[in-house]
């Protein structure tokens, strides 16, 4: 069982994003931080026989939180969820968020993995993608972060951006190679609805080419695999043993449990989203305990196909099992994937093509 907190804050909203966030605005960050462990108490209520394994805070900008309300916030996990019967505690953090003290903080509460989120070191990519820091404020974080020890830090990365070159990307990947970090997440950029770049993408501002999808998707593959990071997940690379445990607990469909404004959890198949409004779900919160707003039961065919979906995007592939009815003789032919003891993998060359594989198996 997996735990995920998510803290909407941000500085600045960036415009490729479709996560629920906001600024911090009026919000009593007090009241915010009591709410998540009220929920977490009633959740843990509710499921007395739940045993956590990783607790991941994501949002927004957890990093964001003042080192008041992020001891407070983790403290009073580690009260309900010993930390030490953990195998993974990560948190997402932004370059422009904190400085050594807090970062500090960070490795004595117990915090095991940060995931910084960097997306490029071109400095015009930086602008065009809305970050609110610099390649240099950037890779100060990264020392900072290994300064205060923590025990393992992931980069996220981003490519198809606005305007990138082959050759930005490559230098954005050879600058990350350089801090040798534990471990490298890298993102195919996407146009979701309700967000700026969307708005620019169906104005025909932006465009989304496959062909360039893929050129810089191999580029990444062929870089960071020379370099000795393994290639475990579609978008993930790592270091031997530096792995993302809490993520890889999604891909092979365990329960987890779903906290904050927003977030999502699913236990025994049944999936629930919280309010997705920070105002309401703190209220929601001190009269019910709880902000649960839709739900929905997963069936053997949902599950079958979200099984499918997710476990071909990792390297361990998915048993064929969850092929049901569908024939992959065809992707096969074309060297797109490979079947052997029950299991179905995509080939190299299928990788890039993951998500029109599952659609075509769908």
């Amino acid at each position: 069982m997996h735990l995920y907190l998510h803290i909407p804050f941000c500085h600045e909203i960036c415009p490729y994003c479709s996560f629920y966030k906001h600024k911090p605005g009026k919000t009593a960050q007090g009241e915010f931080i009591n709410a998540l462990l009220t929920e977490l108490d009633w959740q843990l209520q509710q499921h007395p026989q739940l045993q956590i394994s990783t607790i991941y805070l994501g949002g927004g900008t957890p990093s964001l939180l003042s080192s008041t309300h992020l001891s407070t916030l983790l403290k009073g996990l580690n009260a309900r969820i010993p930390f030490s019967q953990c195998t993974e505690i990560t948190m997402e953090a932004n370059p422009s968020t904190f400085k050594l003290p807090k970062a500090q903080l960070m490795t004595q509460l117990g915090v095991t993995r940060v995931s910084l989120g960097v997306q490029s070191f071109d400095p015009q990519q930086l602008t065009v993608l809305g970050r609110d820091h610099s390649a240099e404020g950037a890779i100060e974080s990264y020392h900072i972060l290994r300064e205060a020890q923590l025990p393992s830090v992931n980069l996220d990365l981003m490519f198809s951006t606005p305007g990138q070159t082959t050759e930005s990307w490559r230098k954005t990947l050879q600058q990350a190679l350089d801090l040798r970090p534990d471990h490298l997440s890298c993102y195919n950029l996407t146009y979701e609805e309700d967000t700026a770049y969307f708005k620019k993408f169906l104005s025909g501002d932006y465009t989304d080419l496959p062909e360039t999808n893929e050129e810089l998707y191999y580029l990444a593959e062929n870089t960071l695999t020379g370099a000795g990071y393994e290639h475990y997940e579609t978008s993930n690379y790592a270091l031997p043993g530096c792995q993302s445990v809490h993520n890889q607990g999604y891909w092979s469909g365990n329960d987890y449990l779903g906290i904050g404004p927003s977030a999502v959890g699913c236990i025994n198949q049944r999936r629930y989203q919280n309010l997705a409004d920070t105002a309401g779900y703190i209220q929601r919160i001190q009269s019910l305990g709880h902000a649960l707003d839709t739900h929905e039961e997963l069936d053997a065919e949902a599950w079958r196909l979200e099984r499918l979906a997710l476990e071909l995007r990792t390297q361990r592939g998915c048993s064929t099992d969850y092929l049901g009815e569908s024939d992959p003789s065809a992707l096969i032919e074309h060297g797109l994937l490979t079947v052997s003891d029950q299991r179905i993998k995509t080939t190299i060359k299928g990788a890039s093509l993951v998500d029109s594989i599952v659609e075509y198996l769908a």
